[in-house]
């Protein structure tokens, strides 16, 4: 609980070098002259703020890093032997630039002297940073070897073995992929475009990139994954917290009790009030000064002066020289003083809610109080007697407006619109500005911002009103930025001489969650800019500045840091700010204040003063410091964390490190100069450390138990972070020259490589020294990885390698794609890899024909056939002017060589020699050694090899424009021309003579101006395309056929016809029937396509009888003949698409079609008849609507009605019903309908049909003789002797017997219902329907008497029983449908019973018990009735109960609401009914509080 003299505290600026922080909340400002009324900038105002802003002299003394600079980094830990201090060591390779941003004697004793000075212990290195500190018997620990990578298990050996690898999905030839152009970009990967057709075993620079991607982000992740950041670092105040926060325990031991800190000033000196209205003064050594209000406190050595406010209204004024007096006292007044206008001022009871001085006099203080009152003090003296000056400048007391003396004010409620959330003058700065001169405060309340000055005259200047109302309406803050001299705070120099212009005065404030910034300046009188607005997350409790560019925000459970010129918050870490004091949690417990506003009142507990945050906690003082880009980095260092010092660095460098560029230039040039230099130095220093001789002996390389640490990721992980850093700096001297010199005197130049490896195979790493290259080869040679010596080869700049090692191995061990990367990039020899090929091509077509008797391996051949198809790739990427495997665009002249040179060698007319001149080899394709060379032998023998995949490399080639000029001594037209010239010979197979003609007729009319050949020629293309017998490529040559007729038209199309239709061409035939409007040949190729699909056919059909129909609508007669002639093969497709066809296009045909059908089945007769007569399905098992409706026009034949009702009586009789029902009566011959039931057996359809033709009586009559017709086999099937006599018809008869009983009732309930007049004689009929069933029942009854008396077998009695019961069940529900309508017409229960009973006695079945059956029949009707009210007295009383409960429950929740007065917010006095168009959702939700008060959710006040 607070004491009545809990207020403020407030002191004039004076350290104000780093911003007016200090005194934002104006609780503590100092003066060094006492009788200085004034503050005047001429004389000596610039030596005073020189004095007011020196943070030490320039002899503070410095470390000197002259020889640090040159030795570099040297680390400092327990294991190193460095006489001199490791922070200045660290120093030395950071800079000065690491130093906050007022490097003097004061800072350093802000940053230093707070902490207590402990008796340390010798810092420790983390050396978790450079080793997973894993146990291992050497004490040197070297790196293992690599998982090595599973090499690509080989396929065995089959009968497919010397089959093509193209793979159709993929070749331009084939007809069902989409063509795929070549990519041009050059990191587009062409290799992927072709790896799977031309399917090469090893694995192309692309996807080993991809390959290792996993690996390497994990190598990426691992080298940048630290520990959770720092932002700021805090420092407990154990002298003040011990001082402030024991006065318990010293007030119990008699000692003076200082009471609770409520508010906290910082300023030069840290001054606390606490609730017994006492301040108590510390220097930053943390010792105690005075305690002002305190008679026995001691004299202070610093000449300044305190005010405080307190609970009860009284401000006093501290001479720090003299504290246990106030130098001036400002009393409360009272309203009787204020009505008679003899005195102004605060009210006796006011609590003072701040108080500061106004620029920088001790005397002129400004305060406000918890009323919305502010006071501006003049404290001056006249013959040594208080004259104090006092002046309101906002606010109004309660007597001005009520007209009359108010009660007392303490007990008057505190009304919002009067309430200062905050208020604070504009402090001086470290320049003069003529904002100055106004003596400018600023008032915040909770709907304005209010901008006065006190100079010339009291004066409004102008008002911000609040338009964002989210957030608290209670909740505000506010802080000046004062005028300063730019980079002054930043470079750390003392204000010149000189007047420099200043920057403009800047005015942070809040309401709620939403921050806003306006400047203040002058131009001719006091103006104001708005030049910013941010929201929070939640409610801003505090602000404070840290520099010019960004300002602290408190909120409730966070503290950032927010830049202004980036207007983004750059900071943020997690804070309770209920950890820290609030002046006004006392208040909650008279009611005054409610719990969540008060505590959140925390903005007098956090200060900040040069860059220190200071905070008053509950219990505990503290101070923080932004942790700076060096600080950051100094931290990594001193732990001994160099790997992630270098990775923190170069994130600097690169712009990528998160959080504030504190002490870092703007520009990008300038960052990157500082940045650089530290990760060079850091660099080297690492390495430096990493291989001293101590650190390699030392012991840290030995556990407590004597065994050896593994020491091996310090030194992968110093590779990884260096080769990061030198990408980033794109320097790589030092990484190349340097560290690895000092891992090849190490012996452990393994780690080195290894480490090396992922980054030249993700090409971040391009360029290698030759002499690291060839380590490196050798490193995967000698460990038998061919296919990573091949990776290597492929990702490293080609002027890097040792050719003749490479050439070597890659010739060893067949590494084929790095043999053709470093011929084509080291050698530019383009012509060189194809030879190589050519000469496996050879061996294998030798193999071909003579089988093993080659000096190829069995083992080896799938591996060697693998190789052979990397020269399609080779030749598409050469060809299109790409790398290869890489697939990047070659430099113009590169690629202008390469395919010269391809070209002029691949399509030569003769065998040529390689290398041309002295020592070059004659290239041989014969199979035999003597053979005779062919002409254009290199083209033979890649078609011969696989005609598809040469043929689609240059189809990619075809795309390039370096055809387009003939002037190169090669073409398209001549490169056609030598195939054309090929196909002549007749020496290639039938299948590479059909992909030569597909490859021709697919380009012609892609290339008309290029590619001109004689009609002759084109038509002998089209000819030879339909003459390959092979079906599987029939597809493709229809579709290169198609391309050929688009760019050429045969003379005689008749016979061209023929030809494409014993060539299966269906397409091109629809095409041109479809032109030429020849509607029965379009059919007929319709229906011979073997390839289309059903739904394809019946579709394309109905687009021939579309096309075909006249303009009157009729179908012509040949291409209705046509679908005559085709219905078998149609209805054989699809019967219900056929069925939709004819009843949309030939209804007359339906005839035709059923009886086709009848060859195949009648069922199948049914299908057609369901599918077009219906009715319609719509279930689990079928969903379809038939094709004629009932309100069709298309005439149906009857017959085919009858017939369907006929089969469905067969295959369907219990649904027959339906159908009945469905079929209109127009298209019904009842009469046979009712003979078809019959015949069937679908008795009850039978009597339905009867009932609907009008003649109940009849139907009922025609029931009691199916009835007894179905007793009959029911008897017979009860006195059969055995299972397989009886067989299961049983079953089906009493169903019979139930259905038919169930259309029966229906006639009668429904003739008992009708209110139509005719006489039917209801009694009758429902005596007629009953008789029957009794009858039923005796007779069954009687079977089973005689078979209990005759001792049958117990399975016949079981039968009989089941079927007695199943007889009596049908009559109790007749008579409980009887029941159900007598009360209707003249249907008279008992005499309709007593005539059956009589009726019953004198048959010749009944006995002398024939009573029995009708009691077991009212037996069980009662006991049926009886279930049913236990049943509906059950369901009474559950709902009763649940009833009554939801009632019940209801009513509680009513008496608990709140009743709202009217039906409109209180807010918007919107109707909350009638919401407004074009709102937030919020509008939708309404809030009810307890008083009644309804809102909108987004109306609802947050306080």
């Amino acid at each position: 609980m607070s004491s009545p003299h809990s207020g403020e505290l407030g002191a004039p600026a004076r350290h104000l070098d780093d911003g007016p922080t200090s005194s934002q909340l104006g609780p503590l400002e100092f003066l060094e002259s006492d009788d200085a009324e004034e503050f005047e900038y001429e004389g000596d105002y610039d030596t005073r703020m020189a004095e007011l802003m020196s943070e030490g002299g320039d002899d503070a003394p410095k470390p000197d890093s002259a020889s640090d600079e040159e030795d570099g980094f040297v680390y400092d830990g327990v294991d190193a032997d460095v006489p001199t201090s490791y922070s200045d060591q660290l120093r030395a390779v950071l800079g000065p630039e690491h130093e906050s941003e007022d490097d003097t004697d004061e800072l350093d004793e802000v940053e230093t002297s707070l902490i207590i000075q402990d008796s340390e212990k010798p810092m420790q290195p983390e050396n978790e940073s450079f080793s997973d500190a894993t146990p291992s018997t050497s004490s040197v620990g070297l790196p293992g070897t690599p998982p090595r990578t599973e090499t690509p298990s080989k396929r065995p050996l089959s009968s497919q073995l010397f089959r093509s690898y193209i793979h159709p999905s993929v070749s331009r030839l084939r007809s069902f992929t989409p063509q795929s152009s070549r990519v041009q970009s050059p990191g587009s990967g062409m290799m992927n475009s072709h790896s799977l057709l031309f399917n090469s075993q090893s694995l192309s620079r692309a996807s080993s990139s991809s390959n290792l991607h996993s690996q390497s982000s994990e190598r990426q992740e691992g080298s940048t994954n630290h520990d959770e950041r720092e932002v700021f670092r805090w420092t407990q105040l154990r002298n003040i917290t011990t001082h402030l926060y024991s006065h318990k325990a010293s007030s119990v031991m008699g000692n003076l009790s200082l009471g609770s800190p409520t508010t906290l000033a910082a300023n030069g000196l840290i001054c606390i009030g606490t609730d017994e209205g006492k301040v108590c003064v510390y220097d930053f050594q943390q010792d105690l000064k005075c305690i002002c209000g305190d008679e026995g406190s001691p004299l202070s050595h610093d000449h300044t002066y305190v005010v405080s406010g307190h609970a009860t209204g009284y401000i006093q004024l501290y001479d720090l020289k003299n504290p246990r007096v106030p130098a001036r006292t400002v009393a409360p007044t009272t309203l009787a003083s204020v009505a008679s206008g003899r005195q102004e001022g605060h009210l006796q009871g006011s609590r003072i809610v701040s108080v500061g001085f106004i620029a920088g006099r001790h005397t002129a203080i400004v305060s406000a109080d918890e009323h919305g009152l502010a006071f501006s003090h003049s404290l001056g003296k006249v013959l040594f007697v208080e004259a104090p000056d006092i002046l309101r400048i906002l606010g109004t007391y309660a007597v001005e407006e009520a007209g009359k003396a108010p009660l007392n004010p303490l007990l008057q409620r505190r009304r919002a619109r009067f309430t200062v959330l905050a208020m604070m003058p504009l402090p001086l700065g470290t320049s003069p500005h003529p904002t100055d001169a106004y003596n400018i405060i600023a008032l915040l309340t909770p709907k304005k911002l209010v901008v006065v000055s006190l100079k010339p005259t009291p004066k409004t200047w102008f008002k911000c009103t609040r338009e964002d109302v989210r957030g608290s309406r209670r909740r505000g803050a506010m802080s000046w930025y004062p005028s300063v001299v730019p980079g002054a705070a930043e470079s750390s120099v003392k204000p010149s001489s000189k007047a420099e212009p200043g920057t403009i005065p800047v005015l942070a404030y809040s309401w709620g969650k939403t921050l806003y910034f306006i400047k203040v300046f002058e131009s001719g009188n006091l103006v104001h800019e708005a030049f910013g607005k941010w929201s929070a997350d939640s409610d801003i409790l505090a602000l404070q500045w840290l520099n010019s560019k960004q300002i602290v925000v408190m909120t409730a459970t966070t503290l950032e840091v927010f830049d202004i010129t980036l207007m983004k918050t750059i900071e943020r870490v997690e804070r309770d700010a209920l950890s820290l004091v609030s002046p006004t949690l006392g208040l909650t417990v008279r009611g005054a204040l409610s719990y969540a506003d008060a505590a959140g009142d925390v903005a007098h507990s956090i200060r900040v003063y040069k860059g220190k945050i200071f905070m008053l906690g509950r219990e505990t003082v503290e101070v923080g410091t932004l942790l700076t880009w060096a600080d950051l980095i100094l931290t990594y260092v001193e732990n001994g964390q160099f790997l992630q010092a270098i990775d923190l660095a170069k994130s600097y460098y690169v712009g990528e490190a998160p959080g504030n560029k504190n002490g870092l230039p703007e520009d990008e040039a300038g960052r990157k100069e500082i940045t650089g230099q530290r990760v060079r130095d850091l660099m080297v220093a690492s390495a430096r450390y990493a291989f001293s001789e101590e650190r390699m002996t030392d012991s840290t390389h030995v556990t407590s138990d004597g065994r050896g640490v593994d020491r091996t990721s310090l030194f992968e992980g110093l590779v990884v972070s260096c080769a990061q850093a030198s990408i980033a700096l794109d320097n790589f001297d030092f990484f190349f020259e340097d560290l690895f010199q000092y891992y090849d005197d190490a012996g452990i130049s393994r780690i080195f490589l290894l480490q090396l490896e992922p980054f030249i195979l993700d090409n971040d790493i391009r360029f290698v020294p030759p002499r690291i290259t060839q380590k490196l080869v050798a490193l995967h040679d000698e460990g038998g990885r061919p296919d990573l010596v091949e990776r290597v080869i492929w990702h490293i700049d080609p002027a890097c390698l040792d050719i003749n090692q490479a050439i070597h191995l890659c010739q060893r061990h067949q590494l084929y794609d790095a043999l053709i990367y470093v011929y084509s990039s080291a050698l530019r020899d383009y012509v060189a890899p194809i030879v190589e090929l050519l000469g496996l091509i050879r061996k294998i077509q030798r193999m071909r024909i003579y089988g093993f008797e080659t000096s190829i391996d069995e083992d080896d051949i799938e591996s060697t056939m693998a190789h052979t198809y990397k020269v399609y790739g080779y030749l598409a990427n050469a060809l299109a002017g790409l790398s290869y495997p890489a697939g990047q665009s070659l430099d113009t002249d590169d690629a202008s060589r390469a395919k010269s040179d391809i070209y002029g060698f691949v399509f030569s007319g003769r065998s040529i020699v390689w290398p041309p001149g002295e020592g070059g080899d004659l290239v041989l394709t014969s199979t035999d050694e003597d053979g005779v060379e062919p002409t254009y032998p290199y083209v033979r023998l890649l078609l011969e090899y696989d005609a598809e995949s040469f043929l689609h490399s240059l189809d990619i080639a075809f795309e390039d424009g370096y055809l387009n000029n003939e002037s190169q001594g090669v073409s398209r037209l001549l490169i056609v021309k030598i195939l054309l010239e090929l196909l002549s010979s007749g020496d290639l197979s039938q299948s590479d003579t059909t992909f030569i003609n597909i490859f021709i007729a697919r380009n012609v009319p892609k290339y008309p101006q290029f590619l001109q050949l004689a009609p002759s020629a084109l038509h002998n293309v089209l000819i030879a395309l339909t003459e390959d017998p092979d079906p599987s490529s029939r597809e493709d040559r229809q579709l290169a056929a198609e391309y050929l007729l688009s760019a050429y038209t045969p003379h005689d199309s008749d016979s061209m016809a023929i030809v494409f239709r014993i060539a299966g061409f269906y397409r091109i035939l629809r095409t041109w029937h479809r032109q030429e409007q020849q509607w029965v040949p379009w059919l007929t190729a319709i229906l011979d396509d073997p390839d289309f699909r059903p739904a394809e056919v019946f579709s394309s059909v109905e687009d021939v009888i579309s096309s075909a129909v006249s303009p009157n609508g009729d179908i012509p007669p040949e291409v209705d003949n046509s679908i005559s002639d085709a219905l078998p093969r149609l209805l054989q497709s699809d019967i219900q698409n056929t069925v939709q066809l004819l009843q949309k296009h030939l209804p007359h045909r339906h005839t035709q079609a059923v009886e086709e059908l009848g060859k195949l089945g009648r069922n199948k007769q049914y299908d057609y008849l369901c599918y077009l007569f219906g009715p319609p399905r719509n279930d689990d098992s079928e969903s379809w609507v038939p094709a004629w409706t009932p309100g069709s026009k298309v005439n149906i034949p009857s017959a085919l009605v009858q017939q369907y009702i006929s089969l469905h009586c067969e295959f369907h009789p219990d649904n027959i019903v339906a159908v009945l029902q469905y079929l209109p009566e127009s298209l019904l011959d009842w009469d046979r309908a009712v003979e078809s039931c019959e015949t069937h057996e679908a008795f009850d359809a039978a009597v339905w049909a009867l009932n609907r033709h009008g003649d109940p009586q009849k139907s009922l009559s025609k029931a009691e003789g199916y009835e007894q017709q179905v007793m009959i086999k029911i008897l017979k099937d009860l006195s059969s002797p055995s299972e397989q006599e009886r067989g299961s018809d049983l079953d089906h008869q009493i169903d019979m017997l139930q259905s038919i009983a169930r259309t029966t009732v229906g006639i009668c309930l429904a003739q008992s219902r009708s209110t139509d007049t005719t006489d039917v004689p209801l009694e009758d009929i429902w005596f007629q329907v009953l008789g029957s069933q009794i009858s039923c029942v005796q007779r069954v009854s009687s079977f089973y008497t005689r078979s209990t008396s005759d001792g049958d077998a117990t399975a016949k009695v079981e039968r009989a029983w089941k079927t007695l019961s199943s007889l009596r069940l049908i009559v109790q529900d007749t008579f409980s449908s009887l029941v159900s309508v007598t009360s209707t017409r003249a249907v008279s229960f008992p005499r309709l019973f007593k005539r059956l009973v009589n009726s019953a006695s004198r048959t010749e079945l009944s006995s002398g018990a024939h009573y029995d059956e009708f009691r077991s029949i009212l037996t069980g009707m009662l006991e049926s009735y009886r279930s049913d009210g236990d049943i509906l007295t059950i369901s009474k009383h559950l709902v009763d109960r649940d009833l009554f409960e939801t009632v019940s429950e209801a009513t509680r929740e009513r008496m608990r609401g709140w009743a709202a007065p009217q039906m409109a917010c209180a807010f918007c006095r919107q109707s909350l009914f009638q919401t407004p168009q074009k709102l937030d959702q919020e509008f939708l939700h309404i809030v009810v509080s307890r008083t009644g008060t309804i809102y909108h959710r987004r109306c609802l006040p947050q306080d």
